[in-house]
């Protein structure tokens, strides 16, 4: 049952976390340097495309790992900038309210699971990744049109949820998984077939991505290859992947300690999928599985761990197992809290986290 104060704590805990982290980080700076802390990596890919368009920035040579990134964050960067002059500062107001959103949705959703909503909203906030919920990157926005609306799904609102899941698909390639997923779920619960044209409404978007970079440059997959241009993102079996990721882990230096991260994410890629599976979650297996799929059959492990935020299926089992034993999310923070706060400080030194 969802109580009135499930989007209370869930607010409270989101904005309480956010306001520790600026307090963190604004030491010894104005408001503009904060702001350009978090300016590093994907944000300021995001910030180059809501300025100038996949094309890049004018006079300087094309960058062919753009149209990797799909357009609904930068859209909504650019709606921003109309307020907000800073484009890092815009980036970070979006997934200040984008997480707001999120976080309530998936406490309302562990809730209608029979969890505890708080319990499964710290959970995330104390994943070693959660740097990437408050940056201006798209694990926000994306969790905040997704989470929404697999709840829609649970409660039979299937136009709601088809709507919501479109949003997500403008902002990452996750929604693909979703769209897939939200049709395992819509036959799973023997929905009537008259409703199941609002499953096709998730698609068109990434339709519509497709073309667009077509009439372009001819090609309906940029997307994909925008991922193997810039980060050498190729197919290869999986024990390929992982022969390559775990010898560039076994070198020295900053990355090599990224690396040592992605293998920690494989694994708990791999031990969420499975407990899933073990629970006949099938719609919830659909969704991870095929992401697992896709992150473990590239050349080498890129963002796993982080990938790992946008499984929300495995926030609510957690908060399941917790709401019943405390002492699991006690431990669970202890150990995952301090590396999220290392994590912090290592993208916001400006090395590689996620």
């Amino acid at each position: 049952m969802i109580t009135r104060s499930t989007g209370r704590d869930a607010l409270l805990l989101w904005f309480g976390s956010r306001a520790g982290l600026l307090v963190a980080t604004l030491l010894g700076a104005t408001l503009a340097e904060y702001a350009d802390r978090w300016r590093k990596w994907d944000a300021t890919l995001f910030i180059t495309i809501a300025q100038y368009g996949y094309d890049g920035e004018p006079g300087r040579p094309p960058d062919d790992g753009l149209p990797a990134f799909f357009p609904g964050l930068p859209a909504a960067l650019r709606l921003v900038h109309l307020v907000v002059p800073d484009w890092a500062a815009a980036g970070l107001l979006v997934s200040l309210v984008a997480g707001a959103v999120a976080m309530m949705a998936l406490a309302r959703l562990a809730e209608v699971e029979g969890a505890s909503g708080w319990i499964a909203v710290l959970a995330v906030l104390f994943f070693p990744m959660a740097v990437f919920l408050s940056a201006g990157y798209s694990e926000s926005l994306f969790l905040a049109f997704a989470i929404p609306a697999w709840l829609a799904a649970r409660q039979g609102r299937w136009s709601a949820a088809g709507f919501l899941a479109a949003g997500a698909s403008c902002v990452r390639i996750t929604g693909l998984f979703l769209a897939i997923a939200l049709v395992v779920e819509f036959v799973t619960r023997k929905e009537s077939p008259r409703r199941a044209g609002w499953l096709v409404v998730p698609f068109v978007p990434l339709v519509a991505y497709s073309y667009y970079h077509y009439g372009r440059t001819g090609d309906w997959l940029a997307w994909k290859h925008a991922q193997e241009a810039g980060w050498g993102r190729d197919f290869a079996w999986p024990w390929q992947a992982w022969r390559t990721t775990w010898n560039s882990a076994m070198g020295s230096g900053d990355f090599a300690v990224a690396f040592r991260m992605e293998i920690a994410g494989a694994v708990v890629v791999v031990a969420g999928l499975v407990w899933l599976l073990a629970l006949r979650r099938w719609s919830e297996a659909v969704y991870t599985g095929t992401q697992a799929a896709a992150l473990m059959t590239s050349a080498y492990y890129l963002s796993i761990p982080r990938s790992l935020l946008l499984w929300f299926p495995l926030w609510v089992l957690i908060a399941k197992v917790a709401t019943r034993r405390t002492w699991v999310i006690v431990l669970y923070a202890l150990i995952s809290g301090p590396l999220m706060l290392v994590n912090a400080g290592r993208f916001l030194s400006g090395a590689w986290a996620g």
